[in-house]
This record gives structure tokens, C-alpha cells and sequence, in this order.
């Protein structure tokens, strides 16, 4: 009888340490307050889900990736593509891009590539009833043209893309795991099994693994480095990246707060989205609760050293679920997954 006393006890503490755990590694015990260290509200965009957001900054222009994910939840339908901000209207009116589409189009993660003085390149995650691909757009003005779809076994969940080429791009698998038991100890035992592949414009290589949910990802072409948000382990990682287009993790940063989509601004500076409590987020996403926190960082060097600076934070009130933050002169661009709208900051 002592003996299972002492069992059903140390499985008890072995239950409450994991509980303890969970709530800990996922920022439950954060508390979350108001802060803005960039400027005041400004105002909004009024497009709901608009997860990430790319910037074409010689033309002033914002590309949104937008779908309505909280409408969609409830069996209903809502605004999901591409849409356009000319910037230098100060109106900031969206337009869609890809309401003429003839196929099902639900965008994720987004990527600009200039290709020459007025034309880009455009890659985009699509999710449709489970199956994933990366269409490839050309946009001109405010035309968008559709050039190919790209499918691949080893696109697993692709959350996020980077071009580094026209048609070549780094993207994250945010599970390593399709189904069942392993994306469960994925989200909730922080198990470290997603990863990064390469699309070389043929085929698609696994280039890291090991990560804590790949999400965010963004390369900074001068410094040949590729920045990878680990939202589960709550840190940036910062890898090299030699000729073949091969990683070498260079660095870890601890973000303290779960990381999310990463853009680069013209001196070299991160700028994340984040979930500073994942459980709440989850919620969130699911419909349980009303609100989530949000946080933006900022990332810098100076001397080769980094420096990590929260300069935004909200409970929910203003912003829920940010996953994005773009700026732009003196202003911020604030996305989310499911919020209604994109929040804007001015200093």
C-alpha cells in the first residue's frame, strides 16, 4: 500500500511539474500591460487576418496577406488574398489583388523579391483543405499575374517564406509532425522537430532541423544570414548561409516572447510580431477567449553585439494575436492572425 501511495505521488508531482512546465515555457505567468515606445495610434486598416505583411519600400508600397481565418472558423466566409497599400496615399486604402483568381486561395506567409526598377516577384503560401503550395506571382503596379504553383512532400506546414531569388526561397515548416502524438509534444512539450528547407527553383532541401516551431523568416542579403523565429523556444535563431545555401546556426537569441513573423528594415534592424502568452493565443485562435496579448520587438546590432528592445506591448484592447510589425518612415504597421484590422503607429 506504500509503495502505491509513493507511486500515485510521484506521478502526481510528475503532473504538476509538467502542468508547471507547459504554463512557464509558453509565457502563461507573463503579465502582459500596456506600452508604446514607438508613438500613438494613428489609426487602421480595415482587413481582418492579415497574418503578414511584405513592404516594397522604393515604391512605398504594402503588400497584405489576408485571410479571415475567424469567419472561415465559423463555417462562414470572409475576405481571404492579396492585398495592396499605396503608401503615399495617406488614406492607406487596400486594394485586392486576386479577386479574379480561378482557384482556392487561402495566403499565409508572403515574400517580395524586386526583380527590376517597377516589377517584383511575389511567393505565397496557400493552404487548402489540408494540402500546402507556394504560388508564384508577378505584380507590376497594381497588376498581379499568376506564374506557377509549387508542391513538395517535404512542404510539411509551411508557415513562412523568404525569396533570395526571383523563383529560389528559404521557408519554415512549423511542425515536423503531421498528425497525432508528435505535433502534440511539438506545441505543448516544446519538442524541437521543425525545420527549414531551400527551394532551389527544381526541387526543395531540408537545410535545418531541430527547431522549436519554425515560423518567421527573413535573410538579410548583405551579411548572408538568415534569421528563423523559434516561436515555441521563444528565440530568434541566426544562421550563416555559405554558396551552396547551406545553415550554419551561428547564434541563439533569447526573445523572451513567442516570436513570429521577422521583417528588415534598411539599417539591419528585426522587427517581430509576437504572442508574449501562447496558451492565451491558442485560445484565442480557437474562439475561447475574446482577446490575446500582443508584443513587437526590435532587434539591432551594435559592435556585433545584439540588442532586444519590446516596443510595443497591448493586452488585447488595441491589437490581438500580432504576428506582424512593418515600418515605414514614421510609421508602424501592426498585423495579426485574426484580429480585424491592421493597427497603425506613428512616432
Amino acid at each position: 500500500m506504500k509503495k502505491f501511495l509513493l507511486v500515485l505521488l510521484l506521478l502526481l508531482i510528475a503532473l504538476v511539474a509538467f502542468v508547471l512546465y507547459i504554463f512557464n515555457s509558453t509565457g502563461f505567468f507573463r503579465e502582459v500591460v500596456q506600452k508604446n515606445d514607438f508613438g500613438v495610434i494613428h489609426g487602421q486598416i480595415d482587413l481582418p487576418g492579415v497574418e503578414d505583411i511584405a513592404l516594397a519600400r522604393v515604391d512605398s508600397l504594402l503588400i497584405l496577406s489576408v485571410d479571415d481565418r475567424a469567419t472561415r472558423r465559423e463555417g462562414k466566409s470572409g475576405p481571404t488574398g492579396i492585398y495592396l497599400v499605396e503608401l503615399r496615399n495617406p488614406a492607406f486604402e487596400p486594394v485586392d489583388l486576386t479577386q479574379d483568381l480561378d482557384f482556392p486561395f487561402f495566403p499565409h506567409g508572403i515574400s517580395l523579391y524586386q526583380t527590376d526598377s517597377a516589377a517584383y516577384s511575389l511567393a505565397v503560401i496557400n493552404h487548402v483543405d489540408g494540402e500546402h503550395s507556394v504560388e508564384i506571382f508577378h505584380l507590376r503596379g497594381k497588376s498581379l499575374t499568376h506564374q506557377k504553383t509549387i508542391r513538395d512532400e517535404n512542404f510539411i506546414s509551411p508557415n513562412d517564406l523568404v525569396l533570395v531569388s526571383p523563383d529560389q526561397f528559404y521557408y519554415s515548416n512549423d511542425h515536423g509532425y503531421r498528425s497525432g502524438i508528435g505535433v502534440f509534444a511539438e506545441n505543448y512539450l516544446g519538442l524541437k522537430a521543425s525545420n527549414v528547407g531551400f527551394f532551389d527553383g527544381e526541387k526543395v532541401e531540408i537545410k535545418a532541423e531541430g527547431i522549436g516551431y519554425a515560423n518567421g523568416i527573413q535573410f538579410d542579403l548583405t551579411n548572408k544570414t538568415l534569421y528563423v523565429a523559434a516561436v515555441r523556444s521563444f528565440s530568434v535563431l541566426v544562421y550563416s548561409v555559405d554558396e551552396n545555401w547551406n545553415l550554419n546556426l551561428d547564434e541563439e537569441l533569447d526573445a523572451g516572447t513567442g516570436v513570429d513573423n521577422i521583417e528588415l528594415d534598411d539599417a539591419g534592424t528585426l522587427w517581430i510580431g509576437a504572442h508574449p502568452n501562447l496558451l492565451r493565443f491558442a485560445s484565442y485562435a480557437a474562439g475561447k477567449e475574446e482577446t490575446a496579448p500582443s508584443e513587437v520587438l526590435k532587434i539591432s546590432y551594435e559592435n556585433g553585439q545584439s540588442k532586444i528592445e519590446s516596443v510595443y506591448t497591448d493586452t488585447g484592447e488595441k491589437v490581438s494575436g500580432s504576428s506582424v510589425a512593418v515600418p515605414w518612415g514614421d510609421y508602424l504597421f501592426i498585423g495579426n492572425v485574426m484580429d480585424s484590422k491592421v493597427l497603425i503607429l506613428k512616432k
